[in-house]
């Protein structure tokens, strides 16, 4: 990186980060750029992530980015289009975790599941996935990484068995078909928390109103201008 680079990466971000770019192959010269957005962003998201969490938040995309032909990962191939709809559309989950135990259905390349895990060291997380592809990459990454708490798992949620704390999916269409499927997984007094695109309709909450807690959480994500919300749901105990 040229002197130059540094300082604009410095001055830009307010001081607060300046990456090493060794091992970065895919984002190359627009890494300082792509680290100030990202710092940005975990300041106006309000997360206390130290410099080498932000360093392997970018490794991760970069990784994404890099693997993404051979184990058809995102359909986002810009590094500030999937910076900002994979990395940091995540990131804005992560105030709103209840703790505990983990389990991400449907992780695809690992979202959320590697963000959290990044983001929250302390915090056990496995990735689960029925394609054996991309649990393939997400252990390979975690390897690189060094992300101890995370196990990646290629199964059908249907074949798993074991119960977690708080369970998360990014990929259902339907609220409904998630709850369905995640319940089982649910240890008592867990949480499950979709992160869906718009809020879900009155059909769908009333639909599970019975039965769960519902918290509509909506979702401010640095520089992405289309609808976002978290929803929590706990269950209801007779």
């Amino acid at each position: 990186m040229s002197a130059s680079a540094k300082n604009s990466s410095s001055s830009a971000s307010m001081g607060n980060i300046n990456i090493d770019p060794t091992g970065f192959v895919k984002l190359g010269s627009q890494l300082p750029r792509l680290a100030n957005i990202l710092a940005h962003a975990i300041n106006e998201l309000s997360l206390p992530l130290s410099e080498t969490q932000q360093r392997t938040l970018l490794l991760y995309l970069d990784q994404l980015l890099l693997w993404n032909k051979a184990y058809n990962l995102t359909a986002i191939t810009d590094p500030e289009e999937a910076l900002i709809k994979h990395v940091i559309d995540c990131l804005s989950i992560i105030t709103h975790l209840p703790a505990g135990s983990l389990l991400d259905i449907g992780t695809g390349a690992g979202l959320p599941a590697v963000i959290i895990a990044i983001c929250q060291p302390e915090r056990q997380c496995t990735a689960l996935d029925s394609n054996q592809k991309k649990i393939r990459f997400i252990k390979q990454i975690s390897s690189e990484l060094g992300l101890s708490n995370m196990q990646p798992i290629a199964s059908r949620i249907e074949a798993h068995e074991a119960s977690y704390d708080v369970v998360t999916s990014r990929a259902f269409a339907s609220l409904i078909d998630f709850v369905e499927v995640a319940q089982p997984r649910l240890a008592d007094g867990g949480f499950l928390c979709a992160m869906k695109g718009k809020a879900p309709s009155e059909e769908e909450l009333q639909a599970l109103d019975s039965d769960w807690h519902i918290k509509t959480i909506k979702l401010t994500v640095p520089r992405l201008h289309d609808s976002r919300h978290l929803i929590e749901m706990s269950a209801k105990h007779s």
